[in-house]
Parts: C-alpha cells; structure tokens; sequence
C-alpha cells in the first residue's frame, strides 16, 4: 500500500495546475447516457473516481475512451444493460446517478443503493421522490432500486426539495433532460458544479435555466445530441493547495483556479492574514511567514464555506494564535481528521459538531493515518508545515479526487515523494 513522505518546512513557490472538478465530471460522465451520440469532455481529472464511474458506464454499454491531454469521449450509441450491480456502484455514491438517465432513456433501470459513507448517513430518498415526481414507479429489494417509467415516458414536474441537496439537484436535473415538458426543480443546490453541468445539458439540447440558482427550469427533449464540453476548475482543489501554501509559506498561482466560486474561503484567509487576489486567469495565494490569527468558521451550502474545505482549514487553524472555533452543518462524523492532526502536535477539542482548535507555535512529523478524501490531504498540508518527516499512510483517499499532488506540489519547492511498501 502506498504512502506519502513530507520533508516539511519548505515554502511553497510557483504555479500549481488546477484540474477539471471532480464533482462536476462524475455527473457530465452519466450525462453520456442520455445520448446516443459522442459526448466529449476536456479537462478531465484522472482520478480513481472517474475511472470507477467509467468502468460502471461501460458495464452498461457505454464506450469510454480517454484522449490525448485530459480529454475523456463517452459514446452511448446503444444501452447494451439497464443493471447496475452492487459491486460496481458501492465503491462510489455518485454511481447511484445512472439511474434516472437510464430510467429516462430506456423506461426501466435496476440500480443498486449505494454503499456506506465514512463520513456519515448520505441517503438518497430525495433522489427517488424526484423520479417518482417525474412519474417513475419505484420498488425497493434486496438492496436495489428497480425503476420504471410509465408507457409514455417521464413527464416534467414540480419539484420542492426539503433541503438544497446536490445529489438531488443534479440527479433531478439529468433526468428531466428527456422528460416531456418542464420541470421546475425548487430549493435547488447553487454549487458551480450545478452550473457547469445546466451548461452541459443545455449544449446538448435541454433548455436548463436557473443553473446556479435556488430555481431551476428544465424543458426536456425528446432526444439529446453529442457535444464538446470543458469541465470547470475544481474549487475545493483550489481551497486546498490555497490551504497548503498558507500552511508551509510562499507565494504561489492556482492556474485555472475560478475566483468567484471560493470567495467565503477567501475571506476567511484574509481574516486569518493570508494573501488571496485573481491573478492571470487564476489565483494567487501568498503568507510571507507571519504568525497566523485565529478565524472562526461554520460549514454551509455553497456560497458558504464548504464543507470539503473544513479539514484542510483546520490543518491551517492549528498553526494560528489564539483559538478557532469550526461548526461542521453538513455531514456528521467529518472530524476524524482531527486525532490524526493531534499526532502532530495539534490541540484539538471535538464536541458533537463543533471542534475547538488552540492554535499552536509548531507542529513535529509523524506517522499519521488518511481516514477519508479530505481527511487524508489536511494531514498532507499539516506535514508540509509541521518540523521533521511526517508519513500519510492509506493514501489510496487521496487518488480519489486530487490528480498528481505530489508532483503539483514539488513542482513547487515542497519535499514530499510517494512510497510503496
């Protein structure tokens, strides 16, 4: 199993490559079933992800061809299974979006639920409540979904949605895409990712409108056609190498980084006494090695800080002076980074949802354990400023959603390698 190795205390100056989103790309990649034409996307991430999603797609018939660059082409000319089984979608919950898409396209699907979530209960009942809306019988068994639409198709509907679900917006949102006449999605998540895949869709012959917004209006199509599509910059990548220059010291570019979507972190930078401006169709991000201050943060939908964003924050928070408090709204059990940030010297008080971080002169190298995705990357920048050698073990989180890290960030002046044992 691999590991990371940091040598820290080395700044971090340069540019550093921002990737394709990879909560906007697993949701353009179901996009593909909704056609039987190529659908093309530029600026992909290589991620485990992605290829989890790619492999389930060919399952169900789809060709999926990576190109030359980040270029991913996805060509649905026939729907060869409407089964998605157990194995293929447990491994991630973004899987669970095929359903609709092939419920709309093919009149029936049988998708399994997906798997358990480390960071606490991510049900998908919205998801279905939406389908059933749009006039899909639903039945649960044995841990499947079996779904089917009426003999006319999906019919568009008014959907008001408790809560500002992401999952459940965008599902709503690829499925309506070929249902007859208009769906107005309300309450809707306002996360650029929503927006990036209305852009998608209506490329491809959907009207989507509201995008972004907390209304969304969908006129379906009876048929969708292949487009080109450029997947927008990962704003929680861009949170987190911002977050490691804070961390280490320096001066850096976030190349394709996307101002606007990051401006509550931005400001909670600036609070905290780091430099964050647009620069170069970018960001750039500078700390010239002053003792940090202390910044309070909650967690909440986007435009809010976002919940991604927490961990790699609190990694930062441990170096600050005085006391930091972090609310974590969104999901339960999204503090297991914390007991690995006290290896290093951090002091970390966690009570429900909330985690008092007393900020300390330093922190020292250790062996530290990745628990989750973003759990694992605030050890990273943890290390990149802590003294000594610090090893990340359980690394594998990591190849879920950040593309060439070490490479991006030596590229950069920081003494980290990966090792296999």
């Amino acid at each position: 199993m691999d590991r990371i190795v940091i040598q820290g205390g080395a700044r971090l100056e340069g540019r550093i490559a921002i990737s394709g989103a990879k909560n906007s790309a697993l949701k353009l990649m179901a996009a593909a079933l909704l056609t039987d034409e190529p659908l093309t996307l530029t600026n992909m991430p290589r991620l485990a992800d992605s290829r989890f999603m790619g492999h389930l797609l060919a399952r169900l018939g789809v060709r999926v061809e990576e190109g030359p660059g980040a270029q991913m082409q996805l060509h649905a000319a026939e729907i060869g299974d409407t089964f998605a089984p157990y194995d293929l979608v447990r491994k991630m919950r973004a899987t669970f979006n095929v359903l609709g898409p092939l419920v709309a396209r093919e009149g029936q699907a049988r998708v399994s639920l997906p798997g358990g979530c480390a960071i606490g209960a991510r049900p998908v009942d919205l998801h279905l409540r939406a389908l059933e809306a749009l006039g899909a019988e639903i039945e649960l068994s044995e841990g499947y979904v079996d779904a089917r639409a009426p003999k006319g198709g999906l019919v568009g509907a008014e959907i008001d949605l408790p809560f500002a679900s992401v999952g459940a917006t965008e599902h709503t949102m690829l499925t309506a895409s070929l249902a007859r006449g208009e769906t107005v999605i309300e309450n809707a998540a306002r996360e650029p990712e929503i927006a990036d895949l209305g852009a998608c869709l209506t490329a491809m012959g959907a009207v989507v409108e509201g995008a972004g917004t907390s209304t969304i209006r969908i006129q379906g199509r009876e048929r969708l056609k292949g487009i080109t599509h450029r997947v927008v910059g990962d704003r929680i990548e861009t949170t987190t190498y911002a977050l490691a220059v804070a961390a280490a010291g320096g001066d850096a570019v976030l190349d394709g980084a996307v101002w606007a979507h990051n401006k509550a972190l931005w400001a909670a930078m600036h609070e905290a006494g780091v430099t964050a401006e647009p620069a170069d169709e970018g960001v750039r991000v500078a700390r010239n090695g002053d003792r940090l201050d202390s910044v309070d943060i909650e967690t909440q939908p986007f435009p809010g800080f976002p919940t991604d964003a927490q961990a790699q924050f609190m990694a930062l928070m441990t170096l600050a002076a005085g006391t930091s408090v972090i609310r974590e709204t969104i999901f339960e059990n999204r503090f297991m980074h914390a007991p690995e940030l006290a290896r290093l010297g951090a002091d970390i008080t966690v009570h429900g949802n909330e985690a008092i971080v007393r900020g300390v002169a330093r922190l020292k190298g250790a062996p530290v354990m990745a628990t989750d995705l973003r759990a694992s990357v605030s050890l990273v920048i943890a290390g990149l400023a802590a003294e000594g050698e610090t090893v990340v073990n359980r690394v594998y989180h990591l190849d879920r959603g950040f593309e060439r890290l070490e490479a991006k960030l030596s590229g950069c002046g920081a003494r980290i390698e990966r090792q296999s044992e």
